[in-house]
């Protein structure tokens, strides 16, 4: 009995010990942070557990809980609220019910989720989208696209295009009363990585004759080639998303090979045709110098895998490789970047590749920020630094669109 309670304390203890996280000093609620994080990696943990013993995937135990918030399109005595298609693709459209003199601001908004789960449906999001219809008096169109990995890129591109280039019709634009000259796309995490991609195709696709006023990206994931960039190193066991995590669901969205994540932890997994694309992502060069630290950059090793994957060295995939010249013509940008982010240099390296050629930009920094706030703004898992992001995008919207 004693040898069974002293293993069943040591457990406990392991268990403790592997779901705890240091917490920063500056992060507020910090024992709610804690919380949160803790059940973070307990979902992490069952979920691995789960998949190794044949139960059903990571990706399939973590939607499954998702799925547990979804929202059914409930309007209200301000916005008509309903789910519909564009073409075949599920949106849910916001619309206010006030009259308005003139034509409305509108915004395309995609959700996060590593491209693996997430929808629009989330109660987050549901609240995110609400709000900023209200608050701007904005058609908001929230898309729901194809998930990895049941569907590898570029089918979650092809979708948010699809319903971008639909939406962008004059007819469309007339039957919702939108301002054609004030359109805006947003998104978080990987939704913010369509966004980017979306925006450099529709910007620089001649037959498109609609262009966007403005893109919005909060803290955006924008290249796959390099996994060893400073804030992956400093982040490695971030609060909500580590590296291995982000590493297993990123490789997801190219292929199921467990090759690939296996050979991203070691950060050798490009081919030697990828070597002319690092300088798009030298962070030596293109972060500022208080976040390269005393950080080494040294270019990844090449050539170690026996099989190319093209869609690791698509700009599609990783908006920053895209040249110069296909970012120049980009529309005003926000780009929102946290500090406990793994994410975080992704957006500072966008920040200068954009201001290099010109595009106009504005870079909010939360210092005491941590990857996928914005989902916790509804009780009661609710953290006044998600609040913050949600205010300050919602204000930059305000004052640009």
């Amino acid at each position: 009995m004693r040898f069974k309670a002293f293993c069943f304390g040591l457990f406990c203890i392991l268990f403790a010990l592997y779901i705890y996280t240091p917490i920063p000093d500056n992060i507020e609620e910090r024992w709610k942070v804690m919380t949160m994080d803790a059940g973070a990696r307990i979902c992490v943990f069952v979920a691995l557990f789960l998949e190794n013993i044949g139960i059903m995937r990571f990706e399939e135990f973590i939607s499954m809980l998702y799925t547990l918030d979804y929202t059914q399109p409930l309007s209200d005595e301000h916005l008509t609220v309903t789910d519909i298609t564009f073409i075949d693709i599920p949106v849910r459209l916001y619309l206010p019910k006030r009259k308005s003199e003139t034509l409305r601001r509108a915004v395309i908004y995609f959700h996060g989720g590593a491209f693996c789960f997430g929808s629009f449906k989330l109660t987050a999001y549901d609240l995110l989208n609400r709000w900023t219809s209200n608050r701007l008096d904005a058609v908001v169109v929230a898309v729901d696209y194809r998930l990895a990995p049941q569907h590898h890129f570029p089918a979650q591109l092809e979708d948010g295009m699809a319903a971008v280039k639909f939406f962008l019709q004059d007819k469309i634009l007339r039957k919702y009363g939108v301002d054609p000259n004030r359109i805006c796309i947003s998104g978080d995490s990987s939704g913010a990585t369509l966004t980017a991609a979306i925006s450099q195709e529709v910007q620089n696709d001649p037959e498109i004759k609609r262009k966007i006023k403005a893109q919005a990206l909060l803290y955006p994931a924008l290249q796959a080639i390099d996994s060893y960039v400073p804030s992956h190193r400093e982040n490695e066991h971030g609060i909500l998303l580590t590296r291995d995590t982000c590493i297993k669901l990123v490789s997801l969205y190219f292929t199921k090979d467990e090759v690939l994540p296996q050979a991203m932890k070691r950060n050798q997994y490009m081919p030697l045709e990828s070597k002319h694309l690092f300088k798009f992502v030298n962070w030596s060069i293109l972060l500022p110098e208080k976040y390269r630290k005393d950080h080494v950059y040294t270019e990844p090793i090449l050539g170690r895998t026996s099989y190319s994957l093209p869609g690791l060295m698509d700009n599609r995939a990783s908006p920053l490789l895209a040249k110069d010249s296909q970012l120049q013509d980009l529309p005003s940008t926000y780009i929102l970047t946290c500090q406990y982010d793994i994410l975080r240099d992704d957006g500072l390296m966008y920040v200068t590749r954009l201001q290099n050629v010109g595009v106009q930009v504005f870079h909010d920094h939360i210092e005491n920020g941590i990857h996928g706030a914005l989902s916790f703004i509804s009780p009661p898992f609710y953290l006044h630094v998600g609040f913050k992001i949600r205010d300050k995008y919602i204000s930059w919207l305000d004052k640009n669109l």
